[in-house]
């Protein structure tokens, strides 16, 4: 999450002490930020701003992926107006008063990020969230928490609204999962799941119910439900490893069942395995993969050399020495991803493995 970066914005004197201390507790939480302010209240790690307010969030706005205002909520309302496109692509937008008493979620509270970024700062600087969302207020989980908590992306967003609504006013609700598509039990929640084979049991079963979620991993040969209904595709999901020679086939699975929990994933979803080349030779690699279940693919280091990816964990030097480059794992898992990849698990260490999971 936040991926390309944070940026803190304050204009004041005593915004700017706030600032300082929420960065300090996103840097606890290893998320990158930056901090801007007006020219005399900028100081050691403070980017001057140059140019009016309103003017710096619309070159900024795309750019990052969540913009914490230490100000007035009425200030940053008006500089993101006529900026807001979507849910689906508008960063997050948190408002903190510059004394630091209140974090408030004010846009893309679910898929933005800015209730989970709003609960983060409130910790991290012993203030009081607001979060407002009906969902979170009733204690139930949206679609859109439950697209973001199983890495699935949503198909017709302008489903939303009539389906969160029939969540939060206690309709039936169900959720369909069609063909072999897989979700892990415990992330259902408060749901009754049916499984349905194509379309047409899936139309006949959320008829039956007030509104539901469709999750699947193929286009719906029909699509004209009675009921609203928001449609779910599970993404590409590719696990990267490396492995110390002495790493056994158990350690390897076990390895790979809990970096996959941490980002709740059922190892059904897994579409690939992937590593370099002269792991060819790992028996207990090649073993403990045929176990799983899915593929492994091996990669030479020039194609790994390829990737570029603006967050790449810090290079081995006891690795570059021995095969020639930095790191394997994460190059490996958004190689094999393929375009618009990102990692969602970094370079992970468990019983000698190295592991990192991207998704497309």
């Amino acid at each position: 999450m936040f991926d390309k970066g944070i940026v803190v914005v304050a204009i004041t004197h005593r915004g700017v002490e706030t600032a300082l201390k929420i960065q300090k507790a996103l840097d606890i939480e290893h998320l990158k930020s930056t901090i801007f302010a007006p020219k005399k209240y900028s100081q050691n790690g403070v980017i001057a701003i140059d140019k009016k307010m309103a003017e710096f969030v619309k070159d900024i706005y795309s750019k990052v992926e969540a913009i914490v205002a230490v100000m007035a909520t009425g200030i940053i309302i008006r500089s993101v107006a006529s900026l807001l496109e979507s849910k689906l692509t508008d960063p997050a937008i948190v408002g903190v008063d510059a004394s630091g008493k209140f974090v408030i979620s004010l846009l893309s509270g679910h898929l933005g990020g800015a209730n989970d970024l709003t609960h983060i700062i409130a910790k991290g600087i012993n203030a009081i969230p607001v979060i407002t969302t009906a969902s979170d207020v009733m204690g139930k989980q949206c679609v859109e928490e439950l697209a973001k908590s199983l890495h699935l992306s949503i198909q017709n967003p302008d489903s939303l609204v009539a389906v969160n609504s029939a969540i939060v006013n206690d309709d039936r609700m169900v959720i369909v999962l069609v063909n072999d598509a897989k979700i892990p039990s415990n992330a259902i929640g408060f749901y009754e799941v049916r499984t349905a084979k194509n379309g047409y049991e899936t139309l006949d079963i959320i008829n039956k119910y007030d509104a539901g979620i469709i999750i699947t991993r193929e286009p719906l040969t029909v699509t004209k439900f009675s009921k609203p209904f928001t449609i779910l595709r599970t993404c590409t999901v590719v696990v990267g490893l490396g492995a110390r020679k002495e790493s056994s086939i158990d350690n390897i699975i076990e390895a790979v069942d809990t970096a996959l929990e941490r980002v709740h994933i059922p190892l059904a979803r897994v579409h690939r395995f992937a590593t370099v080349d002269i792991k060819r030779t790992s028996q207990p690699m090649v073993d403990a993969v045929a176990k799983l279940g899915a593929p492994l693919e091996f990669l030479s280091i020039d194609a790994l050399r390829s990737v570029t990816y603006e967050d790449l964990s810090p290079d081995s030097a006891m690795v570059q020495d021995k095969i020639g480059i930095g790191g394997v794992c994460e190059r490996a898992a958004l190689l094999v991803a393929g375009k618009e990849a990102k990692l969602i698990l970094k370079k992970t260490k468990l019983n000698g493995v190295t592991i990192a999971i991207a998704e497309a």
